[in-house]
């Protein structure tokens, strides 16, 4: 359990990061001024920054600088993410020339979908270094580009039913199938075949990372299909790797088609919210995010960084949604600006952020609660 906190910490601090580098680097390119620059939330534990004489000076604890002529550099004591504190960000200061305030309209937006551009950098960068370690695919051969290596098909198991015959077998995900009463296979179609057979139990040869483990099962006939079963879920697969001016190509095609897969699937959901159908997809908490993290980080190395950038795709599509206290709310309130005019007050700003925010902190806390039932269930 501890890994698993440890690794869910890593990866959240990892996506938040990036994501207020962007408003950070876009907001220092364009010239306005960023007070600080933290790793964790406050209390600071550990700063360096510029003195008003150019030397660079370090301090330990949480000191009050007002020495600074540049960006203070933190290490802060609740290490989740990071924050960015740019000058004029609340709309003060605004008389200042290189405060967030007095910039133009489309600057403000720049810096405020900066946020959202990196986290979706950062899925490409996960997705493009996955391709290059190579991972396990169910491919057509035939149509893969020149330079990939692929390796020879094997069939891999995907899914085990709970309460099945392989389930109390003993068979496990991500177990690859080398024989079926001690004729070897490597398609898909070979098992089912083999499973179907007359025989009442039928044993079987896996290699589970590297081991082989020899197993026997009696499949059970399913009326639905018409066969024997035994409880699985498999594919033919190909170990893939791809050379790294490849990789990026692909990893940029697959980042775009997994972020339209998710925005699809937002408005999907919330399409069956609206007319009242039930949804057919989980909706997952931070409790139910981290274990699904722990359950990546156990398959593998692959898995966790894939899983990553989909978490990082998913929140640079939460984040640009118009609702206040999301960048996108702030996106709609210059959209709002450029309309009019002139800018919505400050006051009327910070209460529908403040409200927006609430509404994010009790849907968090009903999603969380849900994670504890499902848990417990």
């Amino acid at each position: 359990m501890f890994i698993t906190i440890l690794i869910f910490v890593l990866v959240l601090s990892v996506l938040i990061f990036a994501h207020e580098a962007g408003h950070f680097f876009s907001a220092r390119r364009l010239g306005i001024k960023v007070d600080e620059f933290g790793i964790g939330f406050p209390p600071r534990v550990f700063s360096v920054y510029k003195n008003k004489e150019g030397r660079w000076r370090k301090i330990f604890g949480n000191k009050k600088i007002e020495d600074n002529s540049d960006v203070i550099y933190s290490i802060n004591a609740f290490p989740i993410g990071g924050f960015v504190k740019i000058k004029g960000e609340n709309g003060d200061e605004s008389g200042d020339k290189d405060s967030f305030a007095s910039q133009k309209i489309w600057k403000r937006a720049i810096v405020i979908s900066a946020g959202v551009i990196m986290n979706i950098v950062l899925a490409w960068i996960l997705i493009s270094i996955n391709l290059m370690i190579g991972s396990h695919q169910s491919i057509d051969q035939s149509n893969m580009p020149k330079g990939v290596k692929v390796s020879e098909p094997v069939v891999r198991i995907f899914q085990v039913v709970s309460d099945s015959p392989a389930s109390n077998a003993g068979l496990m995900p991500m177990d690859v199938i080398m024989d079926i009463n001690g004729e070897m296979v490597n398609d898909e179609e070979k098992v089912k075949s083999a499973i179907d057979s007359p025989s009442k139990e039928i044993t079987m040869t896996v290699d589970r990372e590297g081991e082989l483990i020899n197993l026997s099962l009696a499949p059970e006939f399913d009326e639905d299909l018409g066969r024997n079963i035994v409880g699985i879920g498999m594919a033919n697969t190909s170990f893939v790797k791809y050379p790294w001016y490849l990789a990026l190509i692909e990893g940029f095609k697959n980042t775009f088609a997994f972020l339209w897969l998710i925005i699809y699937t937002l408005f999907d959901m919330l399409r069956g919210l609206i007319i009242g159908q039930p949804m057919n997809v989980e909706v997952a908490g931070p409790i139910g995010i981290a274990v699904l993290t722990g359950d990546m980080a156990r398959m593998g190395i692959v898995y966790l960084i894939h899983f990553t950038a989909l978490l990082s795709l998913n929140l640079a599509i939460i984040n640009i949604l118009p609702f206040p206290a999301l960048d996108g709310g702030r996106l709609l309130f210059l959209l709002i600006e450029r309309i009019k005019g002139s800018p919505i007050k400050q006051s009327i700003e910070a209460l529908l952020n403040n409200f927006g925010f609430m509404l994010l902190m009790l849907l968090v806390v009903f999603v969380t609660f849900k994670d504890i039932i499902g848990l417990f269930n």
